[in-house]
């Protein structure tokens, strides 16, 4: 059964947070948006659908607890860098959106609010690798796809769960850093 994989997946990508982070104070964060991040990637790489219903409240969520997390002591980030990360990636992803709509779909769009949220909190350098990181980890799957004749040029993959991926490096390598 999918549970059988979601717990300990989500457990896993938990207790790294955790070690990366430390007892910082935007560890409530990432601890309470993380299981949401596992659940979208599942869904995406599933139905190929990154629903409203999730993503749209994670980025109001992140702002806000984030905004908590930056007025207590001891934290790693800016709320201010959150905000700016956050406008910035669904910028961007919006520009490649409106490039091509076959390409990125607009349910990424709004998960990037979340994610450059959560990026932009450890800095521009950790916002730019953790994008980096999910494009890069989407070009690996399409291209072990292409290799393994399961998919060709044109065949359309769920971009949400790379997107995640990557942002969860940028985060690690950004908690540990901070």
């Amino acid at each position: 059964s999918r549970t059988a994989v979601v717990a300990p997946v989500t457990a896993l990508v938990c207790a790294a947070l955790a070690a990366a982070t430390g007892p910082r104070a935007e560890l409530g964060v990432w601890l309470l948006l993380a299981p949401f991040g596992v659940l979208l990637a599942i869904v995406d790489f599933t139905v190929h659908r990154l629903p409203d219903v999730l993503t749209l409240p994670l980025a109001g969520a992140a702002l806000v607890l984030l905004g908590a997390a930056s007025a207590l002591p001891e934290t790693g980030g800016s709320w201010f860098g959150a905000l700016y990360g956050a406008l910035a990636l669904a910028g961007a992803y919006f520009v490649l959106f409106l490039i091509s709509p076959n390409g990125m779909g607009f349910g990424d769009v709004k998960l990037a609010l979340c994610l450059g949220a959560v990026l932009g909190w450890y800095g521009w350098g950790v916002l730019l690798l953790g994008a980096f990181a999910g494009f890069l980890l989407a070009s690996l799957y399409g291209v072990a796809l292409v290799i393994a004749r399961r998919a060709g040029r044109k065949t359309a993959i769920p971009f949400g769960p790379f997107l995640i991926g990557g942002a969860f490096v940028g985060l690690l390598l950004g908690a540990y850093s901070a």
